[in-house]
């Protein structure tokens, strides 16, 4: 069931007809001015930039077309080191910046080299690390889900009877926004089996076939619904296109929280295993001084949700995307909840009693409301304490999203208020 169009949030679902497509159009041009904005000022140069094709409206083209591209920079690799490694360094690491309030001395192994003009982040970029904390998926644990006669990811409690099939509903993203809190809370719906561990099939595993993809999953019954989560799709370009191949009717479910405290929480995680890293006021800016953000750091560039947007919505309409606020599932994971069920066609079934909140770890844990059993929370690397960050850099944070996620509330139809949300701090 999609959402009515908000309030003051014009060409939202509830649009139809040539205004909703010619806002999609404008919000286009506006993302790619406003990003080759920041591209120049980043030394990245006009060349590296292309015309994004214009939006789609309502409708779901009758053929994909060629993404937008922009430009980007990864975070260099040591040699020989697998595409989608975390960052390490190596021979083509930036040399160091001048001591004007930039990255010296110890970030200099964290600094991004620039990508060929016209170049992307891709599938096999790394330009996103893979982060175990996030992800509990192991190779070894894919094969094993991949292989023939396996019962997939899914949880003991998945029958042993039924068909594998792929899946009809993803969680697509984003990273630190609360996909695994989603996911845990839908897969207590009796009609729905998700595979616990993240496939990565249209980012990192794509070569090994939709068989492989279809051995991950669980075995399911007619009329359950097949899902699986894993948050890098929505940045990774080549997703979009792969999913629609796969099947142009694909639910697509994207968890978004507001941008900067989504960067902070990613920064923290990388801490936690990486605690020699720069400070989170060092990796942020290009130059300090002059307050320019580094939009080419994963931990940035993720939360320019409408930046990645737009290269969904060259492939899925609108209508086949659900947005579920990454706060909401916290202060309120039962009509957040309510949503996803509605948008997945599925009776209301996990509601408030399926919830506890856990004060101590300050967000809502999962129960089952037919017995007395201990509600069930998230590990522990969920709910870390975030580092102590400088005012002004999250001040000027704020400043460099507000424009993309102005865009971003005008392309969903959605005002997910992050800017009163700070007012209000």
């Amino acid at each position: 069931m999609s959402p009515p169009a908000q309030p003051g949030v014009p060409g939202g679902r509830g649009s139809k007809g040539p205004p909703a497509r010619k806002l999609l159009c404008m919000c286009s041009l506006s993302l790619c001015l406003t990003y080759l904005c920041y591209s120049l000022m980043g030394g990245t140069g006009p060349a590296a930039l292309r015309s994004p094709a214009a939006l789609p409206g309502s409708a779901a083209p009758a053929a994909p077309r060629s993404p937008t591209a922009f430009p980007a920079t990864v975070a260099p690799r040591s040699a020989g080191g697998p595409a989608g490694s975390p960052g390490a360094p190596g021979p083509s690491a930036a040399p160091p910046r001048a001591s004007n309030g930039s990255r010296e001395g110890a970030a200099d192994t964290w600094l991004r080299t620039q990508l060929a003009p016209g170049e992307v982040i891709t599938a096999q970029s790394g330009a996103f690390e893979r982060d175990p904390q996030e992800s509990s998926t192991t190779d070894e644990e894919l094969s094993r889900a991949g292989s023939p006669g396996s019962r997939g990811g899914s949880s003991s409690t998945t029958p042993d009877y039924g068909e594998k099939r792929l899946p009809q509903a993803l969680i697509i993203g984003v990273k630190k926004g609360g996909t695994r809190a989603l996911l845990e809370a839908i897969r207590a719906h009796p009609d729905v089996r998700a595979v616990g561990t993240e496939p990565h099939f249209f980012d990192r595993n794509y070569e090994k076939g939709l068989e492989w993809y279809r051995n991950v999953m669980p075995k399911t019954l007619e009329g359950q619904i097949t899902m699986e989560k894993t948050p890098s799709y929505f940045v990774t370009n080549e997703a979009p296109r792969r999913i629609h191949s796969m099947a142009k009717d694909t639910k697509l479910i994207v968890v978004v929280r507001n941008p900067v405290t989504r960067a902070i929480s990613d920064y923290t995680q990388t801490l936690s295993k990486k605690p020699e890293i720069p400070t989170f006021e060092v990796l942020a800016f290009k130059n300090r001084t002059l307050g320019l953000i580094d939009a080419s750091w994963s931990a940035i560039r993720i939360g320019i949700y409408a930046l990645h947007l737009e290269n969904w919505l060259q492939y899925f309409p609108l209508s086949q995307i659900l947005f579920v606020s990454g706060e909401r599932l916290i202060t309120d994971p039962a009509g957040e909840m309510a949503k996803v069920q509605d948008f997945l066609g599925l009776k209301r079934i996990v509601t408030e009693k399926h919830f506890y909140f856990n004060k101590t770890k300050g967000f809502p844990c999962l129960k089952k409301p037919e017995d007395s059993s201990a509600p069930r929370c998230l590990g522990k690397s969920k709910g870390r304490t975030h580092p102590k960050i400088d005012p002004d850099v999250i001040h000027r944070l704020r400043k460099f999203y507000k424009p993309f996620n102005v865009m971003f509330y005008q392309m969903t139809g959605q005002d997910f208020q992050w800017e009163q949300e700070e007012s209000d701090k």
